[in-house]
């Protein structure tokens, strides 16, 4: 099955160039603010995507999906597109779990602190998960501000170390784009912006 990935659009999906895919994974990042509207904007257009799965998370500028009501987001979102909150969805035998949650940066949405605040979010991700989508990245991987720093969530990678997905899919540090295989999981970091919010990286695909 083909897989298309992407985020931290940011608003600026009208600009990407799409491949064709079974489905298509958005990791967060919709918005820029987190508005209803922008979130309106990004849901229109991506349930007219041509693919068989439309799935997404949120991300730490999407505070609408934080700020309302579980029952309104559930109302929000096209019968077509599947959104993924700390939760799992199995599609042709295989498994993805997401979660919108990210270490704590200025108090953006979905941010909790390291250490058990986070933890008790990825204790939720089940053994038999095959793509886990997370916002953020797990600390040493696809993690590096262009200051140097290792930003990444340790907690995360020790769940990760310890499920062994095929796929991680992230986004959150635009300039940590690209893959890298790990163990026995390929991470992927598909921020389609760059440091300075220009489109700049291509969407990328993997096969499971």
């Amino acid at each position: 099955m083909k897989f298309l990935a992407i985020s931290d659009t940011h608003g600026q999906h009208d600009k990407l160039q799409l491949p064709p895919a079974d489905a298509i994974i958005h990791a967060g990042d919709i918005s820029s603010r987190g508005r209803e509207s922008e979130v309106a904007d990004f849901l229109r257009w991506f349930s007219k995507l041509d693919y068989k799965y439309r799935i997404f998370i949120a991300g730490n500028h999407d505070f609408f999906f934080e700020k309302n009501p579980a029952e309104k987001v559930k109302q929000f979102i096209p019968d077509n597109v599947i959104y993924l909150n700390d939760s799992g969805i199995t599609i042709e035998g295989i498994h993805i779990w997401g979660s919108p949650i990210s270490p704590w940066f200025y108090d953006w949405a979905f941010n909790r602190h390291r250490g058990s605040d986070i933890d008790k979010h990825w204790q939720l991700i089940p053994a038999d998960t095959d793509i886990l989508v997370t916002h953020g990245p797990v600390y040493g991987l696809l993690d590096k501000v262009t200051r140097g720093e290792e930003v990444g969530c340790k907690d995360l990678l020790r769940k990760v170390q310890e499920i062994k997905p095929a796929v991680h899919l992230c986004g959150h540090i635009h300039e940590a784009y690209g893959q890298i295989n790990a163990g026995d999981t390929l991470f992927i970091n598909a921020s389609v912006l760059d440091e300075d919010y220009r489109m700049k990286n291509a969407p990328v695909i993997f096969e499971l």
